[in-house]
């Protein structure tokens, strides 16, 4: 997804909802919502679903 900047909220392919929290050149660094808790993780463009 092009345009996706800081603190936007997004959908996985997964169904769980993250927050980007830093943009790098060829992927995010997200906070991922996960039934265990709050997870931060790489995320390639070809992941996500949608900005939400």
């Amino acid at each position: 997804m092009v345009g996706l900047k800081l603190f936007d909220k997004i959908m996985l392919k997964t169904g769980e909802t993250a927050y980007i929290v830093d943009v790098l050149e060829h992927s995010y660094v997200c906070d991922i919502e996960r039934a265990s808790g709050t997870d931060t993780d790489f995320v390639n463009p070809d992941e996500i679903a949608k900005l939400l």
